[in-house]
This record gives C-alpha cells, sequence and structure tokens, in this order.
C-alpha cells in the first residue's frame, strides 16, 4: 500500500488561508505489515486515515492499494477494516447486527453472512459469542471495542485502520486488548495502519513507526531504529520514555563542544572531526547515556578548595525522580547550569528532589544536530 504526496486540506474560511492537513505525504506501507503513526495532537494523524478510507476526498495526489489507484473507489468498495477511538458500533443493534450490517448492505447470501460471523467468533476467542446477543449500551468499554475490532475483521479486509482504538480503556484492559490485536494483526498478515499517541503501543504492535509533525512524515523505520538515531530535534525530542534531553546553542571548538557557563563535552574524535570549529549545534543526549550519583566527593572535592571534573563529568540538582521497577532504574531530571537534562540512575540508589548529583555522560550516546534546521548532523 502506498501514497504519492498527498496534501488534504481543511479549516478553509473566507479571508483566510488553507490549512494542509496532510503536506507532502510519502509513504509506503509494506504489504502484510503494521505502520504505527505517532505524533502530536493535531499533526494529522486521523486525516491520514480518512484519506486512506476515503472518507476524506479534498486532497492532491495518488493513494494505491497494491498496484490499483484508489482515487475513483468509493470508500463502501475498498475493503477498510476501521477501528475507531469511539467504537462507532450501532446502538440499536445487538452485536450480531453490527457484525452483519456489512452483508445486508450488499445484499449477500445469509448462511455467508452466518458463517463468516462464526468463523470471527471463534478467532475472537472465549466469551465473544455472549457479546453478540447484546447491545452496545450493555457492554463494557472493552466488550464494545471487541466487537468493534470483530466488525472490521468478519469483512476480510484489505487494509486495517486503527484509529487511537485503546485510549477510552484503562490500564489494564489496554494491555489486554493490546495483545489481542496483535495476535490478530500477526495471524492474518494483513497490511495495518496503527494511530497512537502511545508509544509503547507503537512499540508493541507496529513492525515500522512513522513519526509525524504538522501534516509531515518526519521519519520512519523499526521503533529502536528511529529512536536511536533520530532524523531531526523533533524527533529526538519526541520519541523516547523519556525522550532525548536537547541542549541548543551548543557551540563547536577544538577541543569539544562548550555547552555554556563552563559546561563542556567532549564527544568522540570521529563525531568532533566532522563538525565545523565555530558551527553552532544542538546537543542530543538520551536518558541512558546519562549516568546518576550522589555528589558526595564533589561536595567534598568543593568544601576542600574545588578540583577539576573528569572528562563529560557535570554536577547538577535534581528536580524530579521517576522510578521504573520494570526495568530496575530511576529517571532524575536535574539542572546543570541553564539546562535541564534527564538521567538514569540505579533503581536502588536514593535520590531525592534537591539533592546535588554528579551525572557523566557516554560518549557513544552524543547526539548532534544543526542548531537552524534540527537535521541531524552526527
Amino acid at each position: 500500500m502506498g501514497s504519492s504526496g498527498p496534501e488534504a486540506r481543511e479549516g478553509e474560511e473566507e479571508g483566510s488561508d488553507r490549512v494542509h492537513a496532510l503536506d507532502q505525504v510519502d509513504l509506503t506501507v509494506p504489504d502484510g505489515r503494521t505502520l504505527a503513526v505517532l505524533g502530536p495532537s493535531g499533526c494529522g494523524k486521523s486525516t491520514l486515515l480518512r484519506v486512506i478510507s476515503g472518507l476524506e476526498a479534498d486532497y492532491s495526489g495518488e493513494l494505491f492499494y497494491d498496484d490499483q489507484n484508489m482515487m475513483d473507489v468509493p470508500p463502501r468498495d475498498r475493503y477498510i477494516g476501521m477501528v475507531f477511538q469511539n467504537y462507532a458500533l450501532y446502538p440499536h443493534f445487538e452485536g450480531h447486527g453490527n457484525l452483519s450490517f456489512f452483508f445486508r448492505m450488499r445484499k449477500a447470501p445469509d448462511e455467508e453472512a452466518e458463517e463468516r460471523i462464526r468463523i470471527t467468533s471463534e478467532i475472537m476467542g472465549i466469551g465473544f459469542n455472549s457479546l453478540l446477543q447484546r447491545k452496545p449500551g450493555t457492554l463494557s468499554g472493552g466488550q464494545q471495542q471487541r466487537v468493534a475490532i470483530a466488525r472490521a475483521i468478519v469483512r476480510r479486509p484489505r487494509v486495517f485502520l486503527f484509529d487511537e482504538p485503546l485510549s477510552n480503556l484503562d490500564a489494564k484492559l489496554r494491555s489486554k486488548t493490546r495483545v489481542e490485536i496483535k495476535r490478530l494483526l500477526r495471524r492474518f498478515s494483513i497490511t495495518a495502519l496503527y494511530v497512537t499517541h502511545d508509544q509503547t503501543e507503537a512499540m508493541a504492535l507496529g513492525d515500522l513507526v512513522a513519526v509525524m509533525r504538522a501534516g509531515r512524515i518526519e521519519q520512519v523505520g523499526p521503533f529502536e531504529e528511529v529512536r536511536r538515531q533520530p532524523a531531526n530535534t523533533f524527533v529526538a525530542g519526541f520519541l523516547g520514555i523519556p525522550p532525548m534531553s536537547l541542549l541548543p546553542g551548543a557551540v563547536v571548538d577544538r577541543g569539544g563542544i562548550a555547552a555554556g557557563r563552563g559546561l563542556r563535552i567532549v564527544p568522540q574524535a570521529p563525531q568532533l572531526e566532522a563538525l565545523r570549529s565555530g558551527k553552532r549545534v544542538t546537543v542530543g543526549i538520551p536518558a541512558e547515556s546519562v549516568k546518576v550519583t550522589v555528589d558526595e566527593d564533589g561536595i567534598r572535592a568543593e568544601a576542600e578548595g574545588g578540583a577539576q571534573a573528569p572528562v563529560n563529568t557535570w554536577r547538577g540538582t535534581v528536580e524530579s525522580v521517576e522510578p521504573d521497577y520494570g526495568r530496575h532504574v530511576q529517571f532524575i531530571g536535574f539542572r546543570s547550569g541553564e539546562h535541564r537534562l534527564q538521567g538514569q540512575a540505579d533503581a536502588r540508589e536514593r535520590i531525592a528532589p534537591g539533592e546535588r548529583i554528579v551525572v557523566q555522560f557516554d560518549d557513544m550516546g552524543l547526539h548532534f544536530f544543526d542548531d537552524e534546521s534540527g537535521d541531524r548532523l552526527v
């Protein structure tokens, strides 16, 4: 499935400029794979799904399912399986009616409809049959979402489109439903686009992730590859839990990078050689590349007259502590000079807001971006 430069426009009013909800999007989803689309609210994620499904026709460009141009194909003939955030079930139909409505509209034989519903019910697992006899208003959010997913499956879609399907569920149910969706996607190998703001969902479900900003696709690739090699400062500051710390306005010199107020960073030699002396850069530092410890030795050294810190070692003051017991670490938000950064410490180390800390940067984890354009340099 692919698209070539579609531009969707919305929000036009008399005397105002047209807003490009999608701007020169060039995107290909490999057959049978799932592409997770991430981006801030209003970046065009849902509009992208509306264009693909045929619900939005005000765009220029081309859209293909395999080699078929879908420009003149109405939504009903695109065989889309779409699952919405608000489930979008027909409230006056029981679950069975929601699944069979597609076949009624196409005047398909009842035998075909019943057989497809039976197969879909088996796919959806234990307890699903009981939902077919109940109307949406009597179902929980998770049960409604199961019916909505089954309604998409029963059509045997060419493409699955998911628009923030789990955002209305609680954390436990979200995790359970995520596992069910992943199982179904793997079983059928149907090409899918999964729009979400939740990076955990994107990691779990997406074979690839596309990061969007202001209607444009900033970067596409496997989640971990994009996180470790962001194309620009937007991707670096958006992707990751927590995202990369960004230090703008740093200046390259012969010995390293001057980050302000006596703070220096010394990258590896090949990186430094690739940066022009005098150039202003934004330094990107992932939290896992910043080791944080309590600054007992530094405080003592300052009291005794001061000592020069080792290379890539700064001191700072803790502003926040967020434990991650699953990874046995804690994320430390701290201030050093005019910069606010995120680092990591062992979960067993006692670190509290207001404490003085020493931070050691791993030079293998440093990233450098052009300070004006935001594009990646090295």
